[in-house]
């Protein structure tokens, strides 16, 4: 397969040109914002200013830029036949309409984290949910990251969250509780907390914890390489070859049932 990457330049993008190559695939090319970023890349991978570029040279397209180029790049896929495996999180409702709506023209892989063990805790995180009663477990999601990260609670800590809620069939918005700080009051019955941690050069950690009154039962993760992310979406652009279009997570990439 001739695989692009979007955002070849970042740590990810660098990790996945090594990926792509480990796969026995062929890496057709990345996008960057300028020339310069692209000091210490090998001399033979073609580079380019736009995704539209880039999808004309390969078959599948690995994206962990910005959510801001989400609607740019849905619009420039859209009738390409080429495949994009995305892992930009934060997205917002027009992003996510856009996302959706390119789906039905092109095989979309859309994964907040790509790593198999975080996809494994999302599924047993949902079927935790709905399996303990939320007004006897409260539900907590801890997670620590790098000092650089900007956003919190993480894009993985988010799509927790998600699988807890779909478990107990509530709107995540609903019950949502991050940051408390000061006289909060008691804990709200049902509610889904959040806690984010930031501090050195942590590739990664979330923990999430159903506690009742007499027990308390904890899944945890812990990233050590940001190339458990590379290996994950390389393995989804590849499992998106012969796939019908439509919008799939990294459970389908894994063959997990739905449940």
């Amino acid at each position: 397969m001739r695989i692009g990457i979007a955002g070849i330049t970042g740590r990810v993008g660098r990790l996945l040109i090594e990926e792509v190559l480990a796969a026995g695939a062929t890496v057709a090319g990345g996008t960057t914002r300028t020339p310069e970023q692209a000091v210490g890349l090998p001399a033979d991978i073609p580079l380019f200013k736009t995704m539209s570029e880039l999808a004309e040279e390969c078959d599948v397209v690995i994206d962990f830029t910005h959510a801001d180029t989400v609607v740019n790049s849905a619009k420039s896929l859209v009738g390409t036949g080429v495949a994009w495996v995305l892992g930009t999180t934060g997205l917002s409702a027009l992003q996510t309409k856009m996302l959706q709506e390119a789906s039905g023209y092109v095989t979309v892989v859309h994964a907040a984290n790509f790593s198999p063990g975080v996809t494994l805790v999302q599924r047993l995180a949902q079927m935790m949910a709905s399996a303990l009663p939320a007004d006897s477990y409260d539900a907590e999601i801890l997670e620590m990251h790098h000092r650089q990260k900007v956003d919190a609670p993480s894009g993985t800590a988010l799509a927790i969250g998600q699988a807890v809620a779909r478990g107990r069939g509530v709107v995540l918005a609903d019950v949502r509780e991050s940051g408390r700080d000061g006289l909060t009051g008691p804990r709200k019955p049902g509610a889904i907390g959040f806690a984010a941690l930031r501090g050195g050069q942590i590739v990664g950690e979330h923990d999430v914890l159903f506690t009742s009154a007499d027990e308390q039962i904890t899944l945890s993760h812990r990233a050590f390489d940001r190339r458990i992310f590379a290996t994950g979406a390389v393995r989804a652009a590849l499992w998106t070859k012969g796939r019908d279009v439509g919008l799939y997570s990294m459970e389908d990439v894994l063959g997990l049932p739905p449940l």
